[in-house]
């Protein structure tokens, strides 16, 4: 329990700890939905009141910087240094090697299965030992807490895989950081009570090779996350996918590749960011 509470406290607090065994018992999820009956839920955020000048200097204590490298991958530096790359492939290089990658197996170009043996923590979206059954992680690497939620895939034929995929959440410096990697279906009810809350998600714009720009608006809109980041697109221009929003929804598009963003940054209305190079 003591050992529970302290990785708990590391990750809540920022602190760096050290990386756990995927079998030891995780920390509490900060971004786990609340007391309410799906699919009416609510999510726990936390928003301190403070002046201006307090909330300017403590974000940039905090703040996590996402840059998109290309297809699906993102670099993810977390306020303590540690370095993450989602979809990692092998070829989409990150400025230095990540502390940790996740990875997914809908095509090569979202995995490599020989990784550089100098990263620490490998993390694949399916069970390579039990095909069909759920890949679990559940890992603590300095101040970042790592979790997957399992998916289905599509194979090429058209019949799908059980859990043959996972959507990647980082949980750091506050944020709930969330990404759908090679989404082919739409979530169940059980799914999102999974996620929980998403501040920043990374959600595939491609308009049919993963799901159509309907469905995978539709998931955006019930996430409802502050910051969205699209990527992996190929065929359909960005206007597609942003159309299929009222103006509840802010976009924009960045004529940079990176974004900095801590808890007190988020917008408050959702905004699509197009980082560029999607």
């Amino acid at each position: 329990m003591l050992h529970r509470l302290s990785l708990a406290l590391c990750v809540l607090s920022g602190l760096a700890a050290p990386a756990v065994a995927e079998d030891a018992r995780p920390p509490v999820s900060q971004c786990q939905l609340i007391a309410q009956k799906l699919p009416a839920v609510s999510y726990a955020a936390y928003r301190p009141a403070e002046d201006a000048a307090t909330r300017q200097q403590t974000a940039l204590d905090e703040e996590v910087t996402i840059r998109f490298l290309g297809h699906s991958t993102f670099q993810i530096e977390t306020p303590a240094g540690i370095s993450i790359a989602t979809d990692f492939n092998g070829w989409l290089r990150t400025a230095r090697l990540p502390d940790v990658v996740t990875m997914n197996k809908a095509h090569s170009s979202h995995y490599t299965l020989t990784p550089d043996p100098g990263i620490a923590n490998v993390l694949r979206g399916w069970n390579a030992e039990e095909p069909g059954e759920k890949a679990v992680h559940r890992v603590v690497v300095g101040d970042a807490y790592v979790r997957n939620v399992a998916t289905d895939i599509r194979s090429w034929g058209g019949a799908f895989e059980p859990n043959g995929n996972s959507i990647f959440i980082f949980e750091v410096a506050g944020l709930c950081i969330g990404h759908l990697g090679h989404l082919h279906h739409e979530l169940t009810d059980a799914h999102f009570a999974e996620i929980g809350r998403l501040d920043v998600v990374m959600v595939p714009v491609d308009g049919g090779l993963t799901m159509g720009a309907q469905s995978m608006s539709d998931t955006i809109k019930r996430l409802r996350s502050a910051l969205i980041l699209p990527m992996h697109r190929r065929g359909p221009p960005i206007e597609t996918f942003l159309a299929m929003f009222d103006p509840s929804f802010d976009w924009k598009i960045a004529d940079t590749a990176t974004i900095s963003v801590s808890v007190r940054s988020l917008p408050r209305k959702p905004l699509i960011l197009v980082l560029s190079g999607v």
